[in-house]
């Protein structure tokens, strides 16, 4: 019987991505990069701080291709 290939970690989302110690999925916010002109202050300052994904469904799928099951 041959033995079934595991699930290797996807090394550009490893990359991006946090897994906290409770399992949520920490990441950079978008719309940070470049246009920072045109967006409020308080707008650039809340994009500063990490987010955490809410889909529950999403964050399952992102921990498994960490390698986290």
């Amino acid at each position: 019987m041959t033995p079934v290939a595991k699930m290797r970690t996807h090394k550009g989302l490893q990359k991006r991505l946090k897994v906290t110690a409770s399992g949520k999925i920490k990441h950079k916010r978008p719309n940070t990069s470049h246009l920072m002109s045109g967006k409020s202050g308080s707008r650039v300052r809340h994009l500063r701080k990490m987010g955490i994904l809410q889909n529950k469904p999403w964050t399952k799928r992102m921990r498994e291709y960490m390698g986290g099951g």
